[in-house]
């Protein structure tokens, strides 16, 4: 067998050995060192207390395999996860007894989040799920407010441009004022007691919380929780105008109105006066064509009502309804003599028929009706003995008589 320099190239006749080779492959990897990388943890498992898993590329098709350490792991972020976005402080690292490559985590976050924004994102989660980002809790704004609360730096450009804005739209518009640091460590106490302050004033019909932009630390001061939930809190209707339109305070969601800039919220606020002078005038107009048209529109109906004939000629209703008249008159007449004819004549036959059943008929025929003293009729002898008083009563009258004789029984 034929020997080998180390350090010679290797040839078909004197290759290296396997060992030679992963030992200069793990010499090269080590002296990568470490280096930061970015990516998305596709696979995160546990075991012993270490972490093994895979990070992918976010636009490339290429994946690396890590490993965290237990002790490393104690350091890191404990909500790391699967399809989480980090950057991580590896070290290659190259195994030589099974030939793989994998990389030795050392650090590890969230991409993009320091600290304050990892909080921050936590803060905005809560709070959306305490439903304070909801839309059906924001209040409307007053079409034309009294006054007008207004919490910004003193003699700041944004406290300029909603004054000046707001009063060129609307000049006898009136502000209350409640100066506060917008930034620094002072920030979110004053801007909280102004937010309080004017809440609390009864003719303030809107509040305005203005500042001039600014970069990402300085707007921190808008997304204190403390403050936040004192805007959340607010009764009276609040208006946010940070003016940064890349990163949007907690301030924002909570606020009933987000403003893009100080001189954007001053035109939310309150209407134009020359605007709503033109919208009274186009309406005042318009009003004018409609009744004008609704005159016009009355008059000419009644001049086709007055040209009828019915009321053209109002006794023409009359003379073409008299003969008709006359005649039903006529016939209720003829009717009315007929119904009384019809009944005199039946009246004289009811009569006739009441005289024939009469008893005066009888007794005109000769008959006589015999009464005892009691005045009960007569009808058996033998309530008739001699001696006993009778009243005869005949057609034209009575008479009295006495029964002299025995009745005889017929």
């Amino acid at each position: 067998m034929v020997e080998f320099t180390p350090d010679a190239p290797p040839t078909v006749d004197t290759p290296w050995p396997v060992g030679l080779l992963s030992a200069k492959i793990k010499g090269w990897i080590d002296r990568l060192g470490t280096v930061w990388v970015e990516g998305e943890i596709t696979q995160w498992g546990v075991s012993g207390g270490n972490v093994y898993g895979k990070l992918k590329d976010l636009e490339a098709d290429a994946t690396v395999g890590f490993t965290i350490w237990s002790s490393v792991k104690a350091k890191l972020p404990a909500d790391l996860k699967q399809g989480d976005r980090v950057v991580a402080l590896v070290k290659p690292n190259y195994w030589v007894k099974g030939g793989t490559l994998t990389m030795q985590v050392f650090e590890m976050r969230h991409v993009g989040l320091g600290d304050l924004l990892e909080r921050l994102e936590r803060l905005r989660q809560q709070l959306a799920a305490e439903g304070l980002f909801a839309l059906d809790r924001k209040k409307p704004l007053p079409f034309l407010p009294a006054m007008i609360g207004l919490v910004t730096g003193k003699d700041s450009d944004a406290e300029k441009d909603v004054l000046r804005n707001a009063q060129l739209r609307w000049p006898s518009v009136r502000f209350r004022v409640a100066h506060a640091a917008v930034q620094g460590d002072r920030a979110v106490g004053e801007v909280t007691a102004g937010i309080r302050l004017l809440d609390a004033d009864p003719e303030v019909d809107v509040i305005i919380v203005a500042r001039g932009g600014g970069d990402f630390q300085n707007l921190l001061v808008f997304s204190d929780e403390s403050l936040v939930r004192a805007a959340a809190a607010c009764e009276t209707p609040l208006i946010s105008a940070i003016g940064h339109e890349a990163d949007r305070p907690l301030l924002d969601e909570v606020a009933d109105l987000r403003a893009s800039t100080p001189t954007d919220a001053a035109k939310r606020v309150v209407p134009d006066v020359a605007e709503e002078l033109a919208g009274v005038a186009q309406a005042r107009s318009r009003i004018g064509t409609r009744v004008t048209n609704l005159l016009t529109h009355e008059i000419d109906r009644l001049e086709q009502l007055r040209t009828r004939p019915v009321l053209a000629n109002p006794v023409s209703l009359v003379d073409s309804r008299a003969e008709e008249l006359t005649r039903w008159v006529a016939r209720s007449h003829e009717l009315v003599d007929r119904v009384v004819e019809r009944s005199l004549t039946r009246v004289g036959e009811l009569a006739g028929q009441l005289r024939a059943l009469s008893p005066q008929g009888t007794l005109d025929r000769g008959y006589a009706i015999a009464q005892l003293p009691s005045g009960a009729a007569l009808r058996d002898v033998a309530d008739a003995p001699v001696g006993t008083g009778l009243v005869l009563t005949l057609a034209t009258g009575r008479v009295h008589s006495t029964v002299d004789e025995s009745p005889i029984e017929s």
